[in-house]
């Protein structure tokens, strides 16, 4: 899970600080929203060519941890 967890980046310079991917200008929030539209990963990694199967995964595990606990510890 560290691997995963190494793709979800916190910058406060990159999107307001809000939890991106790799820290590009794409964020959580916004690749959950898409697959919760009904979007297939399939899709998505089309449509985003810059969007890898990993961080379709490490999505998941953040909300996972969110969903789970009140605060997300990085080590």
């Amino acid at each position: 899970m560290k691997n995963l967890a190494l793709r979800i980046t916190l910058n406060s310079k990159v999107c307001n600080g809000k939890p991106t991917i790799r820290n590009m200008r794409f964020t959580v929030t916004q690749l959950l929203e898409l697959l919760a539209s009904g979007m297939k990963e399939k899709d998505i990694l089309n449509d985003y060519p810059y969007i890898e199967k990993e961080d379709i995964e490490a999505c998941y595990w953040y909300a996972s941890r969110i969903a789970n606990t009140k605060n997300v510890l990085y080590q």
